[in-house]
């Protein structure tokens, strides 16, 4: 069965996804993707790396994606104690014909974030695999790639993308 994604309707869940993220509903934003679902980051010197040949940021699995939030969420979790504030913004949404059952999406992002007297922003592009769940579009695939070439003035990546 082929799936269909209007581009209205992939910017409405791209939208709420970030929502969750800046509200900091990690464990909701965690069941957004399938069972197989995975999130990458990759590399700031590869962002055209693939998993298996290139070392990435981030290449969670979906059981790995879900401990990062819960993870993060833990007052244990030194990087983001006090948690960062961030404001996910999404442009410029395409949406491409399904492939084996999944739409490939694309946008740009920008993510600002604000933490300890210190603002960073985080500039790039994503594509992610969506399929039709039974209560709803999920993510099989994120890809996150950042638009810099390095890390050097928000040291690292301790937010979700």
């Amino acid at each position: 069965m082929s799936m269909s994604l209007t581009k209205s309707d992939a910017e409405d869940f791209l939208i709420h996804e970030a929502a969750l993220l800046d509200a900091w509903r990690l464990d909701e934003w965690a069941e957004l993707f399938t069972a197989d679902g995975e999130y990458l980051i990759p590399a700031t010197d590869d962002p055209d790396g693939e998993p298996g040949t290139s070392l990435f940021l981030v290449y969670d699995d979906r059981h790995r994606l879900g401990e990062r939030a819960k993870r993060l969420l833990k007052p244990t979790a030194h990087a983001e104690v006090p948690r960062s504030r961030t404001r996910h913004m999404i442009s410029n949404v395409s949406v491409g014909a399904a492939v084996d059952g999944a739409v490939p999406v694309a946008c740009n992002f920008v993510v600002f974030r604000s933490r300890l007297e210190k603002s960073d922003v985080y500039p790039g592009h994503a594509q992610y695999r969506l399929v039709q769940g039974g209560d709803g579009l999920r993510i099989r695939s994120k890809k996150a790639i950042l638009d810099v070439d390095v890390l050097r003035p928000q040291g690292k990546v301790s937010i979700i993308i």
